[in-house]
């Protein structure tokens, strides 16, 4: 498995991955309709455009040596955009790992931690002194690979999910 930054070419592919992968992010009580209106808004092949296009994103992919995606992550540059966030957090210049996300066939497999390595250290390329997330209050599989990898828990958040808002912790990490 390699890790590569993400081309134009990778939108559709990234997007299918992304339909299949945030569900699982999800708490319980997320209805199926919030979870397809999200990824129609957020996780789209024309999302993934956009993404791609901006230079304050940076979408990295692990790809299997068949050359199929089975993870990717976003980073995010500049001062975070919500007052929660931007209260919690105490380390500057920061950066989003706005999303890391790894097919289910692949869980288990040394996915996540190579793809974490990779956004940290792209995340240090770009100048950041620190790393932050999201992550939902009830998704105890990703706060402890969270914990694994150096982030600590700093705040709390919301996060629009269809019209609900769900409570996320804030996590952050030195670089």
């Amino acid at each position: 498995m390699q890790v590569r930054a993400a081309t134009a070419a990778d939108a559709a592919e990234l997007a299918e991955l992304a339909a299949l992968t945030f569900p699982l992010a999800c708490p319980p009580h997320t209805t199926d309709a919030a979870k397809a209106a999200f990824i129609a808004a957020h996780l789209s092949a024309s999302r993934f455009d956009e993404y791609l296009d901006d230079p304050e994103r940076e979408v990295l992919v692990a790809v299997d040596p068949a050359g199929a995606l089975v993870g990717y992550a976003m980073l995010v540059a500049g001062e975070p955009t919500d007052a929660d966030v931007a209260t919690a957090i105490r380390i500057r210049p920061t950066i989003e790992l706005s999303k890391c996300y790894v097919h289910p066939a692949h869980h288990g497999a040394g996915v996540a931690a190579v793809l974490m390595a990779a956004a940290l250290g792209a995340a240090e390329a770009r100048g950041a002194r620190g790393v932050w997330l999201g992550v939902n209050q009830l998704n105890e599989r990703a706060q402890g690979f969270y914990g694994k990898s150096g982030f600590v828990r700093v705040g709390v958040k919301r996060f629009l999910v269809g019209d609900r808002y769900e409570d996320d912790f804030v996590y952050e990490r030195a670089l």
